[in-house]
């Protein structure tokens, strides 16, 4: 940490969390840290908020692998990216001076629309129906011609992503450890004309994804980055991966994903 100093606040302009903010960065100045007004300049980049906020961060300062992220929420419940909460200012130098802090990588998934337009995602992307009728998408592993899906959509989710969107419609929790991404279906419909492995599955980071898009009339979908929503008409193929892209948080030790994942839900 010696070596990162020029710090970046990202929070939103409201008057209590200026006032919040404005606290710690007079403690930030004590301890010897620098402010730094554009992102670019920053070492570490810290949210205010929660999981959102820190989603956010990553995305509005585009996915900096050269940088710490340090995610700090304003309420006292779990969260994912956030160790610290804002009223814990002694916590946070404790955990700085008494070398209670580790680095953690996390992968981020690489999106390609129509060879055009690039993405990255930190959770998951989620492609869904634009309009009251199933999506039709030929999926294809590297250059395999998987299955045809059809349903309301798909989840591409991240190991850290997959205690979100993934879990929620029945996707595995994966060790963040892994880098990997993880496909899950919404209400595929399984019959004699299409049929679907109709389980979650993961892929490798040495894996490349294709979804190409059916052109029935149902080609504007609904796609969603993280809590981001992108609207783009007559969208034909996703390209999707690993591309070896990290995200760098500032953790406690003693406060790993399965710790939260253990609070969180059980």
């Amino acid at each position: 940490m010696d070596q990162r100093r020029n710090v970046f606040f990202f929070h939103s302009k409201d008057e209590t969390t200026i006032r919040q903010v404005d606290k710690l960065q007079s403690l930030a100045v004590e301890h010897g840290f620098k402010l730094v007004d554009n992102y670019e300049d920053a070492n570490i980049i810290a949210s205010i908020g929660g999981d959102g906020a820190f989603l956010q961060a990553v995305r509005k300062t585009g996915f900096r692998d050269d940088c710490l992220y340090f995610g700090i929420s304003q309420k006292k419940q779990p969260y994912l990216y956030c160790d610290f909460q804002i009223d814990e200012t002694d916590k946070m130098i404790e955990a700085m001076r008494n070398d209670q802090i580790s680095v953690r990588k996390y992968p981020v998934i690489d999106i390609t629309i129509d060879d055009t337009n690039r993405f990255h995602c930190l959770n998951e992307i989620s492609i869904r129906s634009g309009i009251i009728k199933a999506f039709v998408i030929d999926l294809f592993i590297d250059d395999l011609h998987f299955e045809t899906f059809r349903g309301d959509g798909l989840i591409i989710s991240t190991p850290t992503g997959s205690s979100g969107y993934n879990k929620s419609v029945h996707g595995a929790l994966v060790d963040p450890q892994m880098a990997c991404m993880q496909v899950t279906e919404l209400a595929s419909l399984n019959n004699n004309t299409y049929r679907t492995l109709g389980s979650p599955f993961v892929l490798s980071s040495q894996r490349k994804l294709r979804l190409e898009v059916v052109q029935d009339g149902n080609t504007h979908p609904v796609i969603g980055l993280d809590n981001e929503a992108l609207s783009i008409k007559h969208v034909k193929q996703f390209d999707i991966g690993i591309n070896g892209k990290t995200v760098k948080t500032v953790k406690l030790k003693d406060n790993s994903f399965w710790q939260k994942v253990k609070r969180t839900f059980l």
